[in-house]
């Protein structure tokens, strides 16, 4: 029986309640909602918290910028109608933005891809008090605790694993926690890992750029960069999962100061299978948590 583990690789990690994202999706050429956006959507307004709403439209790379850019505010401004028949005086809809096809989440390179870019993302905030600062949950080191002693639900992060601004190259002073990472799980064989990657600080997309690759999908190349440093190390693929998260979840929201921006490495872990038993993550899709 293998033992599932989950590495969540956070460049910045906060509690879900303090900042979100979800986003629907549309086919190509289209800004009708179908009924899987719908349902969503009204999933969303139902949300009880003191909420704003911020919403940027997408394409896909296909047609001239000129016409991306309108497609973009037609979908967004038919998630911004739709919310607005739904919503409580509790949500606030703050922004509505067409964002054309300038920022990509991937190279567009299958039709699978291309829908990835073909949405709308909702950005999802508490209406704070001024002065008011969100701190998230820290976790343990990974390094403080045997894998056979791990439980399911047991969540770790690995310190020091720090990357260059803007860019998936991390700091040399990550490279002796990551080879520790990768002897562990050589000497561990059935553990399945997930590198789930987050950045900070950028509000006004859901990813940063990764300007070696100029593309809107830094947290994934982050996370996937550490998948094939473990790779190299002779760890199989198949163990490792890289994802990419965005700003989700930061350590500290909003930001402000310097101790707050440096706070972006390290890897969570969630262990979803331990001896047979699976924990309630593992079997139900991701839920929003506000």
């Amino acid at each position: 029986m293998k033992t599932f583990l989950v590495f969540l690789l956070f460049f910045f990690f906060v509690k879900f309640d303090a900042q979100m994202l979800t986003s629907v999706y549309f086919e190509y050429d289209s800004y009708k909602l179908n009924k899987v956006s719908q349902k969503k959507l009204d999933s969303l307004a139902q949300l009880k918290s003191n909420l704003k709403f911020r919403i940027f439209g997408n394409c896909d790379i296909s047609g001239s910028s000129e016409y991306n850019k309108k497609l973009s505010e037609n979908r967004a401004h038919t998630v911004n109608n739709y919310l607005q028949k739904k919503i409580g005086n509790n949500i606030k809809l703050e922004s509505v933005v067409g964002l054309g096809k300038e920022k990509q989440i991937n190279d567009n390179s299958s039709e699978e891809l291309r829908g990835k870019n073909r949405r709308v993302d909702i950005f999802i905030d508490h209406i704070l008090d001024s002065g008011e600062i969100k701190s998230g949950k820290s976790f343990a080191s990974f390094f403080s605790m045997k894998v056979s002693e791990m439980k399911v639900g047991d969540v770790f992060s690995l310190p020091d694993v720090n990357f260059v601004g803007g860019r998936h190259v991390w700091l040399p002073k990550g490279d002796k926690m990551l080879i520790h990472l990768a002897n562990i799980l050589k000497d561990n064989p059935n553990v399945v890992v997930e590198l789930q990657g987050h950045i900070c600080c950028d509000y006004d997309n859901f990813d940063g750029e990764d300007l070696d690759l100029k593309t809107f999908n830094l947290s994934f190349t982050r996370a996937n960069a550490i998948k094939e440093f473990l790779i190299k190390q002779g760890i199989d693929s198949k163990r490792i999962e890289a994802t990419g998260q965005g700003h989700l979840n930061p350590v500290v929201y909003p930001e402000r100061k310097e101790e707050d921006f440096i706070k972006i490495g390290g890897l969570k872990l969630f262990c979803l299978k331990n001896n047979g038993k699976v924990s309630a993550a593992a079997k139900l899709p991701p839920k929003l948590y506000i």
